[in-house]
């Protein structure tokens, strides 16, 4: 996870770290014993110890509201899916088929849809999906 330099903030519940070959800082804690993680995307420490502190308050906010995201993710389903879709086509559908809907999980449903876990995946979602790429007018 990191080239050895780690600094530890609010009392050692959040710590810092840059990962080898990146001059940004991450940020990680632990809520309830899942591990959080993200780029605070910023090169000084100073700042980067700022956005970390906002990032670990917004994390036990949404856990205080049980806003926090749990369970499988979308990317987690996609990469079944296309192991199990290409088992049951087999010999049904050519194999170019099958890479297209590959590519089309690849393209266009996993950056939008990858992190988000399946069960916030509602219709509200799909409509957010389509009017983000401007197919549907907005209601």
């Amino acid at each position: 996870m990191s080239n050895g330099v780690q600094h530890k903030i609010l009392g050692d519940k959040v710590a810092l770290y840059r990962r080898p070959n990146s001059s940004r800082w991450h940020c990680s804690a632990s809520i309830k014993g899942k591990q959080y993680r993200s780029s605070t995307k910023e090169e000084s420490l100073k700042a980067a110890k700022d956005v970390a502190q906002d990032w670990y308050m917004e994390l036990l906010n949404k856990d205080r509201f049980g806003e926090l995201s749990s369970g499988k993710t979308f990317r987690e389903a996609a990469k079944k899916f296309e192991i199990e879709y290409e088992v049951i086509t087999n010999g049904r559908r050519s194999p170019k088929w099958v890479q297209g809907h590959k590519d089309r999980l690849r393209l266009h449903l996993l950056p939008f849809l990858g992190s988000k876990p399946l069960k916030e995946i509602t219709s509200g979602v799909g409509q957010e999906y389509w009017t983000c790429f401007g197919l549907v007018e907005s209601i």
